[in-house]
């Protein structure tokens, strides 16, 4: 029971940096050291899974895929959605710099742990880093799509942005952003609006079963290059999270309010030129460190 509290609440950690556009709920299961379990669990969902259940039996079948972790992790991650979803939402409207800055802390020290997990590293694994870094910022400083969703681009919304969020680094809902779909499926969240979450569902699931499959794959036969290339999408972004930002657009939201659309960042002095008020660097930095402390202190919890 308490083994199922546990992973229950590593969902619900998953899901809340899920929420989050720039944070990654794959970055939260590194932290909480269940990535490759998690990646190994969903790899073995395929095709050859029926073949293991006529054979050996559904019981058999549904030990070997880790089913009871998947189950209570995906519970746990879906609660996290639905509940946190107008928490997060607030406080991201309300205290953005404080929330990014946490946010900060925890890829920092997530970077650092890591690159404590490389076995070896090269000149090749610092230039999968660098890779991974610029796909970051690439991804980071793209425009926002505004074209007008159909049921067909959900999908493949929903396959794309799933398997941003099982990438340390790449955030899911940053992806939905871009695609001009985030502030459209974070309302149909809050309403329960089925037919746009299905269509999204059924699309993230296909993503997320194909996927874990070439992640697997690369783990298996390049594990210091591809944690090399993950860690360099993490270092990337955090571009998207640093605290002070400067919008250049705006569109309405779902309740008729001018909101940020695209945003570009800014030293904490020239938020304050602009805003007309504190940058709160002093709250800002204790939250990196808060946010990093937090990280190191579950680190030495899964290690004991």
């Amino acid at each position: 029971m308490n083994k199922n509290i546990k992973t229950v609440l590593q969902g619900m950690a998953m899901g809340a940096a899920d929420i989050v556009p720039g944070v990654s709920g794959g970055t939260i299961a590194f932290i909480m050291g269940i990535y490759t379990q998690l990646i190994e669990s969903l790899s073995r969902i395929n095709p050859s899974l029926i073949l293991r259940v006529k054979e050996k039996g559904l019981k058999n079948s549904l030990s070997y895929i880790n089913a009871g972790f998947l189950f209570t992790l995906g519970s746990g991650i879906l609660l996290s959605i639905f509940s946190l979803s107008k928490l997060i939402s607030y406080l991201l409207q309300t205290y953005p710099i404080f929330v990014y800055s946490f946010f900060m802390g925890l890829i920092i020290a997530s970077a650092y742990l890591m690159l404590q997990n490389l076995k070896q590293i090269h000149v090749q694994h610092l230039v999968m880093a660098a890779l991974g870094v610029s796909a970051a910022l690439w991804l980071a400083m793209q425009q926002t799509f505004s074209t007008e969703p159909t049921f067909g681009f959900l999908f493949i919304a929903g396959m794309i942005s799933i398997c941003a969020m099982i990438l340390p680094g790449i955030s899911g809902s940053f992806i939905l952003l871009l695609l001009g779909v985030y502030q459209l499926v974070l309302t149909a969240v809050h309403e329960l609006n089925f037919s746009i979450l299905v269509t999204l569902a059924s699309g993230a699931l296909i993503g997320l079963l194909c996927f874990s499959q070439i992640l697997r794959w690369l783990l298996e036969r390049a594990y210091n290059a591809t944690f090399s290339f993950l860690m360099g999408l993490m270092l990337g972004s955090l571009y998207k999270v640093w605290p002070w930002k400067e919008a250049i657009s705006y569109r309405l939201n779902t309740h008729g309010e001018q909101v940020p659309l695209l945003e570009q960042n800014i030293t904490p002095l020239k938020y304050e030129i602009i805003y007309q008020q504190s940058p709160h660097l002093v709250g800002a930095v204790l939250m990196i460190c808060s946010g990093a402390l937090i990280i190191l202190c579950i680190k030495k919890y899964t290690q004991d």
